[in-house]
């Protein structure tokens, strides 16, 4: 467990800005949107609750359900709230440098946005080879982030990730800042109390 932690740490405190080297091109097709407010959804889903299962399409043409991982794997939901954003092009390849975190906590990653799969299949083959299922909750549009009550005004999700153990009860929430990228060392803690 000191060992996950620490690998998080230092995670976010050295590689962080300097982990991915992205060409110029995918940096140039960045679209950044300015300050947002930080939160703009009122949270239903609370830790202790069933996860609300959902079914959606996935880049890598496969259809994953929540219910699929039930008694087997812990899951980790990272919703972001788009493509070709800053944030979001930084926090999922980020993921990739700390997958044996995820392993050792016998848990699987899913990203879901509200992009459709065309565009999400352009920027995650932008973004390099990403080792966990990316998902479109396109349509009907963001209606797994509204079960999860994490869907904005504008039509987009929060930047919010959800822990949820191998019984189907989400353990950890946590809805972030949408400027910001979220603290991998609160998310490794989280995961080292399932066990």
């Amino acid at each position: 467990m000191k060992k996950n932690i620490i690998s998080a740490v230092l995670f976010t405190c050295f590689f962080a800005s300097s982990a991915f080297a992205l060409s110029e091109a995918y940096k140039n097709n960045i679209y950044n949107p300015g300050e947002l407010k930080p939160v703009d959804s009122v949270l239903k889903v609370k830790e202790g609750d069933a996860a609300p299962d959902f079914t959606l399409k996935s880049v890598s043409g496969k259809t994953i359900s929540l219910k699929d991982y039930r008694g087997k794997k812990n899951v980790v939901i990272s919703f972001v709230p788009a493509a070709w954003t800053p944030v979001c092009s930084d926090q999922w390849p980020g993921y990739n440098i700390v997958k044996d975190i995820f392993d050792s906590h016998d848990a699987v990653l899913l990203g879901i946005t509200v992009d459709n799969i065309p565009t999400l299949f352009s920027w995650t083959n932008q973004m390099g080879k990403l080792w966990f299922e990316v998902l479109s909750d396109f349509w009907p549009h963001g209606a797994v982030a509204e079960k999860f009550s994490v869907l904005r005004s504008d039509g987009v999700a929060e930047r919010a990730l959800f822990v949820i153990d191998k019984k189907g009860i989400v353990r950890y929430i946590d809805v972030h800042n949408i400027n910001q990228r979220p603290p991998l060392e609160s998310l490794v803690r989280a995961m080292g109390k399932l066990h």
